[in-house]
């Protein structure tokens, strides 16, 4: 297959990947569409996401005032964890390589009455900006992109000291070759075929090694999909997909 990745210091996106994207953005929030098994499992993915906000920024038992936090959504998409988050009262940013899915994701903010900025931009584009944030999340997107070291790189440079890093994808491992790609995409046609290539799923340790000695992992935990009920769960395993929430120092 022809390689149309780019992969210098300026660019880091597959444009393979972003036509793949481009090609699904008007079903990111549709119940009916080929994003439902994915919304259902975004349900359980912000209900981490939220669970690692609190435990960070919390006070005690009070939960933390989201108007005082400032929020990048590395590869936002259709803005699927960006709204939910701004609309308790977060100042989200939600950037992305995919033209179409920022415009997708900015109709949905604007017909839901929320305020989340919004722009089609590299996350190196962001680091030229020299601002930083309390909360930066980059959810299912370094299994998509050329230079992932690149991407975590970058993530790590755009928190500010004390702030919180949440990384989300998936575990190479051959339970998730037989789970997240035979079944999610040839089985069951939860995901369109060629969604994922196994061969850039990332193991924990190695997101580890990237995100580097100026950060702490707090917290990690897997999710599972119960087929009866199609309903997502955390688990202990990290086997398939998993979630980590870093603090820097």
């Amino acid at each position: 297959m022809l390689d149309k990745s780019k992969k210098t210091g300026e660019v880091n996106f597959s444009e393979e990947e972003i036509s793949r994207f481009d090609s699904l953005a008007e079903s990111w929030w549709d119940p009916n569409g080929k994003y439902k098994t994915a919304l259902e499992f975004n349900r359980a993915r912000l209900d981490v996401i939220k669970a690692q906000i609190e435990d960070h920024f919390g006070k005690g038992n009070l939960p933390p005032d989201y108007s005082s936090l400032s929020i990048v959504d590395i590869g936002s998409g259709g803005g699927l964890i960006s709204e939910p988050l701004a609309k308790l009262g977060a100042k989200v940013t939600g950037i992305d390589a995919s033209a179409v899915s920022v415009e997708v994701a900015k109709r949905h903010a604007e017909k839901s009455g929320v305020s989340v900025t919004y722009k089609h931009m590299l996350s190196s584009e962001l680091v030229k900006e020299a601002q930083q944030y309390d909360i930066v999340i980059n959810a299912e997107v370094v299994e998509h992109v050329p230079d992932q070291q690149q991407l975590i790189d970058e993530c790590a440079s755009l928190v500010k000291p004390g702030g919180l890093l949440i990384l989300a994808t998936l575990n190479r491992t051959l339970k998730s070759f037989v789970i997240a790609i035979v079944g999610a995409e040839y089985v069951m046609r939860y995901l369109p075929v060629g969604t994922h290539d196994w061969q850039k799923f990332v193991k924990p340790s190695e997101l580890e090694k990237w995100v580097g000695e100026d950060f702490t992992l707090k917290h990690q935990i897997g999710m599972k999909l119960n087929p009866f009920k199609g309903e997502w769960l955390t688990t202990s395993s990290l086997a398939v997909n998993f979630i980590q929430a870093y603090s820097r120092n």
